[in-house]
Order: C-alpha cells, then structure tokens, then sequence
C-alpha cells in the first residue's frame, strides 16, 4: 500500500465515520498531502508506516523555517495524531510516531470583535439596496452577527431550517450535531422579503437559504467578500472575516450578562474552556475602564 491509499482510507474514515466537516477534511487532506510530499522530497520515498517521531520533528522543523505561524503548526500536527491513530485502530501500524510531539505554543491572542455601537449603527444605517443581492447581503451579515453561526453552518444553511413562527433556526454543526439558535425577532420582515425576491428571480428551487447572484450554494471566499465589503470601509476592526461577527456575537453576549454555559451551547462549542477565551475580552475592558473611572487606579 503506497502513501496515498493510505491517505483515502483516512479520509474516507473521516467523511463516512467521524462525519467530519467539509472544512476539517479539507484541512487535514491538505496538511497529509504537504507531510507525504515532505516524505518523498526529503526521505527517500518514505511511506507513511516507517515515519518515526524525529522525521516528524524534522517535518515540523521545515515548517517554522518557511515562517508559518504556532497556529498553522499546531493544526498541521492535529491531522498527524488524527491520521495516525486511525491507522493504529486498523492495525496498519504498532507504532505512534506522534506520540513524543508536543504542541508549539505561542502568544495566546484574543478574539477580535466590533464594538458594539458601532456594528449596530452599521446594521441599523447602511442603505442596503432592496433587490436580491442586496437583501441577500444584509441577511449574510444580521444572520452571522443575530446567531453567532459558523461560516460552514451558514453555507450549509437550508431554508426550511428557518422557523419564523418561533423565530429560531436549526443549524448542523462540527460532527452533524444539530442546535436551534433563536434569532432577533427583527429579522423576520429581511428573511421574508430575502425569500420572496429570491423566489422572484427564479431560486426558489435552491434548498439553502443563501445563494450567489446566479442562484448556486454558496461558498466560503464568497462570504468572505460580502462581509470585507461592507464592514472593511466601516468599522475600525483590523480584520474584517465572518468568523469575527461570531466572535462579536459572544463578546456582546457576555457584556450583557449572558452566562458562560448559555453561550457555550448557542455556539455549539463541545467545551467550555472554548467559550472562556471570551472573558479575557470582557476582563481586559473592565481594567480599561477601572483606570479611568477609580480615583486611586493610577496611584503606584
């Protein structure tokens, strides 16, 4: 069996067992395809099954040469384990090669998010054009900042997931997990009148709620596009990603008050220690505005 037979067997393991996410095997596939070119360019054709934990150490040393962040390296060593203990749970391998690999750590940073004020003004004063891309646009942006859903979730999206009556939706998250994500009521004349434009133009038979001008699913970098589009000229944020408006989405949540467990289960986190990352944010404006407001905060 040569590198690459064992790499399909991996990832149809991940897409028919773990029923990983389209993103995650796409990930992983990409970093296994980089580590086996690695295999043939640098160790004589070695196949997977003869890789030891210094080739891999080696591997992960070429990577932090080509400049590439603790964040990507750390992924890149996430499909490694992965990949090997399926192929130990096949009995294809005795040895774990991953098993001396320790995870690289770097500067924690903290979710970037717009502030408050300033996305709801955005929101509440943007003209957007009343035709179907520019209501298509607008829901892109209320859903993705309304719910706290994935970028994957939102693509994924089908129309008939949108409850109007209880103002809810119903999204597949990581692993084909299904949550119901309540949303603002103020967006049910926008999700109507996006459905019925998009019936007008002649999408009514697409099942995902958001399509591209031509009435296809939609996809990740199109997004990516209307969300720079509109926020990048706007708002002061220094990166301008769906991803963000989740993170604004949590960030605004705890402001408010909402507990840490609430928000854990409205973003379909598997761990609380995921959601905590958000109290650093709320912490370090809380020291913000001690500083300024406590008479004796300045005094050393």
């Amino acid at each position: 069996m040569d590198n690459q037979q064992f790499l399909t067997l991996f990832v149809t393991h991940l897409t028919v067992e773990k029923r990983a996410s389209r993103h995650t095997i796409t990930a992983y596939q990409t970093d296994l395809i980089q580590f086996i070119s690695y295999l043939s360019g640098y160790i004589s054709k070695k196949i997977v099954t003869e890789v030891t934990g210094q080739d891999l150490r080696n591997w992960i040393m070429s990577l932090a040469k080509e400049g590439l962040t603790h964040c990507s390296i750390n992924r890149k060593m996430a499909a490694i384990r992965s990949f090997y203990t399926f192929l130990q749970k096949i009995s294809l391998t005795t040895d774990c090669p991953t098993a001396s690999l320790k995870s690289l750590k770097g500067k924690e940073r903290l979710p970037i998010f717009f502030q408050e004020k300033e996305l709801i003004s955005f929101l509440d004063q943007q003209p957007f054009p009343i035709h179907f891309a520019g209501l298509r646009d607008w829901l892109i942006l209320e859903l993705l900042y309304g719910t706290g859903m994935r970028l994957s979730e939102l693509i994924a999206l089908s129309q008939k997931a949108i409850n109007l009556t209880d103002a809810t939706v119903k999204v597949i998250g990581k692993r084909d997990k299904e949550r119901i994500i309540p949303f603002p009521r103020p967006l049910i004349p926008l999700i109507t009148d996006y459905i019925v434009e998009k019936e007008r133009v002649g999408y009514h038979s697409s099942p995902q709620l958001i399509v591209t001008d031509r009435g296809n699913p939609c996809y990740p970098m199109f997004i990516y596009r209307v969300v720079k589009k509109y926020l990048a000229p706007t708002t002061r944020a220094s990166q301008h990603s769906p991803h963000i408006l989740r993170h604004t989405f949590a960030t605004h949540l705890l402001d408010k008050g909402a507990d840490l467990q609430s928000i854990k289960e409205l973003l379909g986190h598997s761990s609380l220690a995921t959601t905590q990352i958000y109290t650093h944010n709320s912490l370090t404006r809380l020291k913000e505005i001690f500083k300024k407001a406590h008479p004796r905060a300045e005094e050393s």
